[in-house]
């Protein structure tokens, strides 16, 4: 900094984390679930303001402040970008029969006998299909509730089994929007960065099904709730359901083993739906259009045909698949997709990434830094602090993306300085950011879990096993410095230095 401009006091870099905090908190007293939908942002864009404010005082010109708005938004748009697309994606795999099919094949897994492990590996077969743990909650596990409650099992046992699937299935998919902010944040490529968690995240789940298994162990009963077929048989009439329609998941998966970046590989699994919409469910793509049926026997008429299935294609890739089954839950299920559902979330993104570019260009996040790393000496030690600050900010912000964005943003350089991958700040801060936020009370996605699945947060909590497990076996891993990726390589006695 020069002569003018004054070095920030720890004072000055706390006020605005202290605001944020305050104002995430009276934001999820006000608005509950629904905080992430507006109230969240202005909270960020107040706190940014405030420390520009701080940082004007100290001696910073607006065009400085400006210059580090921008370029903490532009960090985020390889994200943005990559988050239009799935959208794109959700909507076209909707629209194609590709996600009702795993839907179904996964519903089919169930087995009455082996009821909590089968309701934990269904929930994550379908977040992984949706990249949501929120609709899989919402949707197959109120299901799974509804089951519990009806075969007399503990509906708090059933509630953990159903988020640490979806938390596990939210985390390894590509069409998550958690698992997408992560290496943008960080500064990894998306692929890159899910195939990274695979050492913590497959760990962590298999304790949680050999855990599932044990309390299920000697259960007995028969499913009788119709919900399951109620489900099954609605997709199977609106879709035609079929194993060749996970083919666009199999194109999807190939390009990703083959290294091919996120962006083109999404946008090629979304042309890949659009084909086997237009191949196998006519009748949704007619649907989408608002019309029934299509005459193709003159040229005229094969023209108007083409231009109704094109809207109708078109449709669910800006606005997300819009049917009406006459089934709620199906419904809600279904009815998601499009680039306008990831609106919300690149609003977030960018206040957001607005506040840490003001922050980083205040001196603000390096003061905070500066405090934190005086402590810490060794690469085992960043890695501890990196996941206790994810999880912290969870406790204190009440929100799993800023638990995300924030210690991404601060421990970014420090990775970099020590020689240690992008990935390894990813993978630490899905490991204890996105998942632990479903444990915590005060958090949007634990007031939504508890909201939705009828199980109070405190009761569901001791079994949501993934959820636990998932930054202690990061943590486990980052004292023995396994799968801890250097850029160049370093010597194991280097490397714990």
């Amino acid at each position: 900094m020069s002569e003018n401009i004054k070095q920030p006091s720890m004072l000055d870099a706390l006020i605005p984390v202290l605001f944020l905090i305050l104002s995430l908190a009276a934001s999820v007293y006000l608005y509950g679930e629904d905080s992430s939908y507006g109230p969240n942002q202005i909270a960020l864009v107040m706190s940014a303001a405030i420390a520009g404010l701080i940082a004007y005082k100290n001696g910073l010109k607006w065009d400085a402040l400006q210059e580090g708005l921008t370029a903490g938004i532009q960090m985020a748009m390889g994200a943005i970008l990559i988050l239009f697309c799935v959208g794109m994606l959700i909507g076209s795999w909707m629209l194609s029969g590709t996600v009702p099919t795993m839907i179904i094949y996964g519903i089919e897994l169930l087995n009455p006998s082996l009821f909590y492990p089968a309701a934990c590996l269904i929930s994550a077969i379908v977040a992984i299909s949706i990249g949501s743990s929120w609709s899989t909650a919402g949707t197959v596990g109120v299901a799974f509730i509804g089951i519990a409650s009806a075969l007399q099992l503990d509906p708090a046992i059933t509630a953990g089994a159903v988020i640490s699937g979806a938390y596990m299935g939210d985390k390894l998919s590509p069409l998550s929007d958690t698992t997408n902010l992560a290496p943008a944040v960080a500064g990894t490529e998306l692929f890159a960065h899910i195939k990274h968690m695979l050492w913590t995240t497959v760990p962590a789940f298999i304790i949680a099904m050999i855990l599932f298994s044990f309390l299920g162990f000697g259960a007995e009963g028969v499913i009788t709730d119709p919900t399951i077929d109620t489900i099954k048989a609605t997709l199977s009439s609106e879709f035609h359901i079929a194993w060749y329609m996970l083919f666009p998941m199999v194109v999807l998966l190939v390009m990703a083993n083959r290294k091919i970046p996120a962006l083109p590989s999404v946008i090629v699994g979304s042309l890949v739906g659009v084909i086997f919409s237009l191949l196998f469910q006519q009748d949704a793509v007619l649907k989408m259009a608002n019309t029934s049926s299509i005459s193709t026997g003159t040229a005229l008429e094969f023209m108007n045909g083409f231009f109704v299935q094109l809207k109708g294609i078109w449709s669910v890739l800006f606005g997300g698949l819009n049917i009406e089954t006459g089934v709620s839950q199906v419904d809600s299920l279904i009815n998601k997709g499009g680039m306008a559902s990831m609106n919300n979330t690149v609003w977030l993104i960018i206040s957001a990434m607005a506040f840490g570019g003001m922050m980083e260009k205040a001196g603000l996040v390096n003061k905070l830094v500066q405090s934190i790393l005086a402590r810490v000496s060794t690469v085992r030690g960043l890695l501890a602090s990196t996941l206790a600050t994810a999880f912290g900010t969870n406790l204190i912000a009440s929100d799993q993306y800023m638990s995300i964005v924030m210690p991404g943003r601060m421990y970014k350089a420090e990775f970099e300085k020590r020689n240690l991958d992008s990935r390894n700040l990813s993978r630490a801060i899905e490991d204890a950011g996105t998942v632990t936020s479903a444990l915590i009370p005060w958090n949007t996605c634990g007031a939504f879990m508890a909201g939705a699945l009828g199980v109070a947060t405190i009761d569901y909590l001791p079994y949501a096993f993934f959820n636990i497990f998932s930054p202690i076996v990061a943590l486990v891993s980052a004292w023995f410095l396994f799968k801890v990726i250097f850029v160049k390589p370093s010597p194991k006695s280097e490397a714990a230095e």
